[in-house]
């Protein structure tokens, strides 16, 4: 045995295992400990090897789960190396693997309220407003203030998460459990991550309803600070369907500065009043588009559209958006703009609306209320009244 091998310290697993500890799962958010998918953990000079149980022999974030392991146990003392040993779990025992998930986190529906999870449906009246971009950014933007957030891709027929998110894969289910795609530090669900990208989704309402409830109710969100909904243009089935589902919604208005947007969008304020749903305020998309050599801002979709709704619907202009090359080659690489361009105008301006979006705050008027019926003691024949 050489002189090296006899200095070095014995590797202590116990610190190994409370090393692990910080390991999360990257795709449930939880330390892998907790889940019970840590396996055998031994050493041998220097050598550590740790089991690593998946939910999936197929799991697509294999290289990120082993790259955190090896980074945590390879700082103990004694420890020269570290091999992740990955084995895929038996249907059993995914199965009960998902029956700790329900247990673990409630439904998502019965964590919304105060001091839950906020829901944040952002909506428009017409397509082509960037919608969608607005609600992929704020979402990352969210994430990165440390907030546990996930999206909801309710635009069905016009899905568009995973090519802004620059993900293409199916999400893992267990069971009937379905786990939602990670990206950027999003929980991600969206009806495009189980159909070919150039395949339309030709639905009619009561199937569209199914989906998105399947959405809400058979998803593993965890327990989420804000969910952010895209909802489809207009006032149609989703966004109906979808304000059933998680009745504790607050609408977010994009419009763009012209009048026809501004028109359009201002059924969806008319809609938000009509049915009691808060709408917490108005983000004015494409207000200016930058110059990407000069700087200058060109108002081509002329001004004070997001001003006028926000005034017309009584709430506040959350944000001006300008448009400038750097959002749009962001969506087209499959990047949110706050991520790949954080210092361009308009994902300074996108992180600055994240930051100071209003806390949702539902009204009880016109909401049925639970009511319980307390049953009086039947009377003691015994007991005179006096």
């Amino acid at each position: 045995m050489s002189l090296l091998a006899a200095r070095r310290p014995e590797v202590d697993l116990d610190r190994v295992r409370t090393a692990l500890g910080a390991v999360h799962d990257p795709e449930i958010g939880r330390p892998l400990a907790e889940l019970g998918m840590l396996g055998e953990i031994t050493a041998r000079r220097g050598h550590v090897r740790v089991g690593v149980r998946l939910t999936t022999a197929s799991c697509p974030l294999v290289d990120e789960l082993r790259h955190a392991v090896t980074t945590v146990v390879s700082v103990e003392a004694g420890v020269r190396d570290v091999e992740v040993a990955f084995t895929a779990m038996a249907p059993r025992e995914r199965a009960e693997f998902a029956d700790r998930l329900k247990q673990a986190a409630p439904p998502l529906t019965a964590a919304l309220g105060i001091g839950g999870t906020r829901v944040y449906a952002i909506a428009s009246g017409k397509g082509g407003v960037g919608k969608s971009t607005v609600t992929a950014n704020l979402a990352v933007a969210l994430a990165a203030q440390g907030k546990r957030v996930g999206v909801l891709d309710a635009d069905v027929w016009g899905y568009s998460m995973p090519q802004l998110f620059g993900v293409r894969r199916n999400p893992v289910v267990l069971g009937e459990l379905m786990l939602p795609v990670p990206a950027h530090g999003v929980g991600l669900m969206s009806i495009g991550f189980f159909v070919d990208e150039e395949r339309p989704v030709i639905w009619r309402g009561p199937m569209l309803h199914k989906a998105l409830q399947q959405f809400v109710t058979d998803t593993y969100w965890g327990r989420l600070d804000a969910l952010l909904v895209d909802l489809p243009p207009g006032t149609g089935d989703a966004t109906l369907s979808l304000l059933e589902f998680l009745p504790d919604t607050t609408l977010l208005a994009v419009t763009t500065p012209q009048t026809t947007a501004t028109v359009v969008a201002a059924r969806v304020a008319r809609m938000a009043a009509e049915l009691g749903v808060p709408l917490a305020g108005v983000i004015e998309n494409m207000t200016a588009a930058v110059c990407g050599s000069c700087g200058e801002h060109t108002a081509i979709f002329g001004t004070g559209g997001g001003s006028v709704l926000a005034q017309a619907a009584g709430a506040p202009l959350l944000g001006q958006v300008p448009l400038d090359v750097e959002l749009r080659e962001a969506g087209d690489r499959g990047v949110p703009v706050v991520v790949d361009a954080p210092d361009s105008a308009s994902a300074r301006e996108l992180a600055r609306i994240a930051t100071a979006l209003p806390t949702p705050q539902r009204t009880l008027a016109g909401r049925a209320l639970p009511l319980s019926v307390v049953a009086r003691p039947a009377p003691n024949p015994d007991v005179r009244s006096m």
